[in-house]
């Protein structure tokens, strides 16, 4: 993995929701950009009104309905690789009981042992509980649903790659994630991100949305006219910037 970017990078990161930060990437990306990084399937934020979570990720796969995988050994190790991580970390779960929902890793205890573990929030294909405790605890979730019990949830291996609604996400990437989704930010990609996504939603600013919001009481064929020429100004800012047209 690359150099980690600095808290105040990430305190920036944090300041745009994850679409401005898609738009940023994918215009420094190699990846294939409708389908690569972010989410394929429908995810809920339980915690909107924290707004944008942004950190590393550690990685955990549990199955709620094998009584086996509830030992004090796992549980002891898995925490130990957390705590070894550096912050701030966000825990990306596979549930191996997928579709079904038999219990649920995250509630109140686990939200609190992980927040003083350095974590800030999860995301888990599965589900949680508790989640008015978790909000209480400054721990955000997004998830697939709410459950009432959490059954033998517990670690059944760590440290890996996962499976997260239709993505998948490695130990120690860039996660950052909000209401619409998330994306887990390829390594080669996480340096240059920032200027990006900056530039991209200042170039937006500049142009097409500036054009539309001036639009009142301006002739239709006036307002048309400048919002092609907002469109172009915009593409030519990105291609100047980056190589390549913007989308819009």
């Amino acid at each position: 993995m690359p150099a980690r970017l600095s808290h105040a990078d990430l305190l920036q990161l944090q300041r745009w929701n994850t679409p401005t930060i898609y738009n940023g990437w994918e215009q420094i990306t190699r990846h294939d950009i409708a389908r690569a990084a972010f989410n394929h399937e429908e995810l809920r934020d339980f915690m909107p009104q924290m707004g944008p979570v942004v950190g590393y990720a550690v990685t955990l796969v549990i199955q709620p309905s094998h009584k086996a995988h509830k030992n004090p050994a796992n549980i002891a190790a898995y925490r130990r690789y957390v705590a070894e991580q550096p912050g701030p970390m966000i825990v990306v779960i596979q549930d191996l009981d997928k579709p079904e929902v038999l219990g649920s890793f995250w509630g109140e205890v686990n939200a609190s042992v992980h927040r003083a573990l350095g974590c800030i929030g999860t995301i888990t294909d599965g589900a949680i509980r508790d989640v008015d405790e978790m909000t209480a605890a400054g721990f955000k979730a997004i998830a697939r649903r709410l459950c009432v019990g959490h059954a033998f949830a517990a670690p059944v291996r760590w440290d890996c790659e996962v499976q997260v609604f239709g993505q998948t996400v490695r130990p120690g990437q860039l996660i950052h994630a909000d209401k619409h989704g998330f994306i887990a930010v390829p390594p080669e990609d996480e340096a240059a991100l920032l200027d990006a996504a900056r530039f991209m939603d200042a170039n937006e600013c500049n142009t097409i949305i500036a054009a539309a919001k001036g639009s009142a009481g301006r002739p239709v064929e006036e307002l048309l006219k400048a919002l092609e020429q907002a469109g172009a100004e915009f593409r030519a800012a990105a291609k100047a910037k980056f190589g390549r047209a913007g989308e819009h």
